[in-house]
């Protein structure tokens, strides 16, 4: 009996990983399938549309003055959104983690407001604010201040999108680590702004640089909120994903299929830093 036993419980143990071999190699198939059908192809599509006119076609739709101007408009948007945002989200994220006070809990509510408000109606919020019939309107006209349909608009409209990213991902980080390095470090005679740039910073610069990409790509990409307060004005107020939009829209699909090839090389090489840092960041 003991004999049987003992034969049945290797042949269980081979038919056991018989069985999860096949599980993983369906689920693995499975997963390869759905993403070649939803990214890679569509991905490979763009860059095939993009130089099916040949190379010179390619380099003349992304040298347009418009692309050239949506271009830099996106590019504008990120080099003062990004440092906002990141300014932001390291000192509410030393607030919310270090310290302990009322009303802490609606703050964090307030930081992931954006993730739940559909950016198309932020941007119609922007729109109500600052229109010339908005609330704060007439005042803004006496002025001579605009901010809807310039770049202003676009600015804030990204910036209430994309504020959560930095600090999201720095509160649990900090929260984790605790203040004992920053209490040891005060008593022994550092200053905050030292302790903050020898001690804090340090410990927190992976998840600072991983909050920042994937606040980058946002604002890159963001097309709600900023079609909304933008007025889609051609060579003034288009970003790149509203550039694309019009192209389309006008049947240049050649050339919107270039600018969007751009936005994709843009999104690649996010990605690629974004699992760089990964593997560097012990905490992630």
């Amino acid at each position: 009996m003991s004999t049987e036993l003992q034969t049945a419980k290797p042949n269980a143990r081979i038919i056991g990983k018989k069985d999860s071999s096949w599980v993983k190699w369906t689920l693995l198939f499975v997963s390869f399938l759905f993403l070649a059908l939803v990214l890679v192809l569509p991905l490979t599509a763009i860059f095939i549309r993009a130089f099916e006119g040949g190379w010179s076609v390619y380099i003349q739709s992304i040298t347009d003055p418009a692309a050239v101007s949506a271009i830099k408009l996106t590019l504008l948007t990120v080099a003062i959104v990004v440092p906002l945002n990141t300014i932001f989200g390291v000192m509410a994220a030393w607030a919310l983690s270090k310290f302990q006070f009322k009303g802490r809990s609606f703050i964090i509510t307030l930081i992931d407001l954006p993730f739940a408000v559909s950016p198309v109606i932020a941007g119609l919020v922007f729109v109500l604010l600052f229109s010339v019939h908005g609330l704060f309107g007439e005042w803004l006209l006496a002025n001579d201040i605009k901010i809807i349909f310039a770049v202003p608009g676009i600015v804030l409209a990204t910036m209430f999108v994309t504020v959560p990213f930095v600090a999201r991902q720095l509160i649990p980080l900090m929260q984790a680590q605790g203040t004992a390095e920053e209490e040891a470090s005060l008593s022994l005679g550092a200053n905050g702004f030292r302790t903050f740039w020898h001690v804090t910073l340090p410990n927190i610069k992976w998840g600072l640089l991983y909050g920042v990409i994937l606040c980058n790509a946002r604002v890159i990409g963001e097309f709600g909120a900023v079609s909304v307060v933008s007025g889609k004005i051609r060579g003034l107020t288009n970003t790149m994903p509203l550039h694309v939009e019009i192209l389309y829209n006008e049947y240049m699909f050649t050339a919107a299929f270039a600018v969007a090839s751009l936005m994709s090389i843009l999104a690649i090489v996010t990605l690629v830093i974004k699992n760089i840092v990964e593997r560097k960041s012990p905490q992630m």
